[in-house]
């Protein structure tokens, strides 16, 4: 096991590497000089220009800008926005509040997701079944937009059950809605997945043969069924956790969640490639770290994976 994790986390630095090389290329490789764009329709002096592109070595070539940036993170040194702002500063602000969310909307997903879906492969051509099947089918044909101000409108307008917008301090009960919204799409595909997985699982011999034992199906279904048909599903949980902490930028945005999305949407906008590039770096730290810890929890799930020693 130490052997594997040690293998995972050699493997994680390339990946590491490459996507980080990446995302400061396609960022600092955009037209236009974000130096003179923060001054807006202002003409600042040519000597305060130069010495704003120096302090945020813009000055240097591409490949030096690059192995600056790398001996920073490596010194834990985040960089600093255009308007003076260390952005660890900025990310331990805005990260709480999007782990928070995410991890309400995955709870919600796999809650919900992996119970409508287990009883919709358990009951196949059923009315639940088939309620289950419509219902994820909308959800996935929707956009999120969509869902999301039909719910504002529904919940928090008509029924007055929760806040449309997020107060000041993102507060865990008006996260609900928002979470509700986020874990909506994903919801359906787990629920697909499952059941899917559900119908697959049902038909081994490992099944049939727990049933001819005569063990009862109280028992089956948790063990045999559910167990065996969960790697998946974590797989996908594993993989949307990621895609929900830096890609929530629509919802944060429109329910006003102070987070990582709705701060990296402005960071775009505004050209401040130091912020990008060290709010994505961290990004893919957290995915490589979730992944490995899925990799692991494989070996929990079904006794038959072991790793290589």
């Amino acid at each position: 096991m130490a052997g594997y994790i040690a293998r995972r986390l050699l493997q994680a630095i390339p990946v590491l590497l490459g996507t980080t090389f990446l995302i400061y290329f396609m960022v600092f490789a955009m037209p236009g000089d974000p130096i003179v764009a923060l001054f807006g329709d202002k003409t600042p002096p040519p000597q305060v220009l130069e010495q704003l592109r120096e302090r945020y070595n813009l000055d240097q070539p591409f490949i030096v800008q690059y192995f600056i940036f790398l001996g920073n993170i490596f010194r834990g040194d985040l960089g600093t926005s255009f308007s003076g702002q260390p952005v660890s500063d900025i990310l331990v602000t805005t990260f709480p509040v999007t782990l928070r969310l995410a991890l309400m909307a995955v709870f919600i997903e796999m809650v919900a997701g992996i119970t409508i879906g287990l009883i919709s492969g358990l009951r196949k051509g059923g009315i639940f079944d088939a309620s289950a099947l419509v219902v994820s089918l909308i959800l996935i044909s929707l956009p999120i937009f969509v869902i999301a101000f039909v719910a504002q409108y529904i919940f928090g307008i008509q029924l007055g059950w929760f806040r449309t917008t997020v107060g000041p301090g993102a507060p865990t009960q008006d996260l609900i809605l928002p979470a509700i919204v986020l874990a909506s799409i994903s919801f359906a595909q787990i629920v697909r997945l499952t059941r899917s997985s559900v119908l697959e699982t049902e038909s081994q011999d490992f099944v049939r043969t727990a049933a001819s034992k005569g063990l009862a199906r109280r028992r089956i279904v948790p063990v045999h069924i559910l167990r065996n048909s969960l790697i998946p599903v974590v797989t996908y949980l594993a993989v949307d956790f990621g895609v929900l902490m830096v890609g929530a930028t629509v919802t944060e945005g429109i329910f006003n969640v102070p987070g990582v999305g709705r701060t990296l949407y402005q960071a775009i906008i505004r050209g401040e490639g130091p912020t990008v590039v060290a709010f994505v770096t961290v990004m893919v730290l957290i995915y490589l770290v979730v992944n490995l810890l899925v990799d692991l929890l494989y070996a929990v799930l079904d006794p038959r994976i072991r790793y290589a020693k």
